[in-house]
């Protein structure tokens, strides 16, 4: 009898996971990304109750809110690997997410890896498919791989041309590339979208002085110091008009 009742609990099958409940998600999300320790307890607590890759994604999101960049990373990837093994589609958004986490964290060779395996299955499309080559164009240059990031960048300003980073991103590597007339004309693009944003002043400003332009370089930098005299942008700013001094 005994050696009956253990035959059949081996045989028992074992409990289905609970169903992605991507309303739950929302709210979780929502904690998560107002306040980093709530949203962990409550990704933990949804976890317990068998809430699967997606209380692992709102863990994720959780700690990148608390700058914990390197965990977040690793939480998405995480929950990219798990959802991929249940043949979910958000495994593709979270593999982004956990490679703009490994961007953050300063690991751009674990960022180009987990955004490979956002983008080459093919699934992600039109805004999202181009924040992810974006986010790998930022990855490739930081291995130093220039002619990659190129490649991502062009994909990006096609599949996401409303979004400004894109044009910025594309502006400022075509300047370091030395394709200046590219340059130029990709920074118009991220003004059209985003002019009062000091990083997209400031390169038009450098763009301008690779150009010979400096009146129009003069007063894109202190445009710069205009809009945020206390940033990182403005301190570049000022620099490069004492290096570049004159009316």
């Amino acid at each position: 009898m005994i050696a009956a009742l253990m035959l059949l609990a081996q045989a028992a099958p074992a409990p289905a996971p609970a169903p992605a409940d991507p309303q739950r998600y929302r709210a979780c999300a929502a904690v998560a990304e107002a306040d980093s320790a709530r949203g962990v307890a409550a990704a933990d607590a949804w976890a317990k109750e068998g809430g699967g890759f997606l209380a692992d994604r709102c863990k994720g999101l959780a700690l990148a809110t608390g700058g914990q960049w390197a965990q977040a990373a690793a939480m998405f990837e995480f929950s990219a690997q798990a959802a991929q093994g249940a043949r979910h589609s958000v495994a593709y958004p979270t593999w982004a997410q956990a490679g703009n986490a490994w961007l953050a964290a300063g690991e751009p060779t674990r960022a180009r890896a987990a955004l490979d395996n956002a983008i080459n299955p093919g699934l992600l499309r039109d805004l999202q498919l181009g924040q992810a080559h974006i986010d790998r164009a930022r990855a490739f240059v930081g291995m130093g791989e220039l002619p990659s990031a190129r490649a991502d960048l062009d994909i990006a300003v096609r599949e996401a041309p409303e979004d400004p980073l894109g044009w910025l991103l594309s502006a400022t590597l075509a300047r370091r590339m030395g394709d200046l007339e590219r340059a130029r004309d990709d920074i118009v693009e991220a003004a059209e979208r985003d002019g009062d944003n000091p990083a997209v002043q400031l390169e038009v400003g450098n763009i301008a002085a690779g150009l010979g332009e400096d009146v129009g370089a003069r007063g894109a930098w202190q445009r710069v110091i205009e809009l945020a005299p206390e940033s990182p942008q403005a301190a570049s700013a000022k620099a490069a008009l004492a290096a570049k001094p004159g009316g």
